[in-house]
């Protein structure tokens, strides 16, 4: 049996150069089709009409944190087993460890190099879906 291959991603994000450069790097480095939105509650509001292979969501945002859009994802059985990366800027180590207990498929501290974004992102998927 063949792997799912990744093709749509949903990222969230409030921070405008950080949509831009990662939609940018996945779309052209990863070939993926990329849909962005600047908060939790858009995510969410678009996961049913895009239905995305992963989403990535940054842990900070105004309206939602990831960890709440994380578990709002996971109590929707149509996309509770989407593999879900968290975006996080300068973080504590012991946080850090906190994220990852969550359930995630990954934790992607920013700054990250836009050129690797997607081989990062292709590493998570196969480790999820590449039995």
């Amino acid at each position: 049996m063949g792997s799912i291959s990744l093709q749509r991603i949903l990222l969230a994000d409030d921070e405008p150069d950080i949509l831009e450069i990662s939609r940018i790097a996945l779309e052209t480095v990863g070939g993926f089709e990329v849909s962005v939105c600047s908060s939790g509650k858009k995510l969410l509001e678009l996961l049913p009409v895009f239905e995305p292979d992963l989403v990535i969501i940054d842990v900070l945002m105004p309206d939602m944190t990831g960890p709440e859009v994380f578990e709002e994802i996971r109590r929707r059985p149509e996309f509770d087993t989407v593999p879900v990366i968290y975006l996080t800027g300068v973080i504590q180590e012991e946080e850090l460890e906190d994220l990852r207990k969550t359930g995630v498929a990954d934790v992607i501290l920013k700054p990250f190099d836009p050129m690797t974004l997607a081989d990062r992102i292709n590493d998570v998927w196969k480790g999820n879906h590449g039995r």
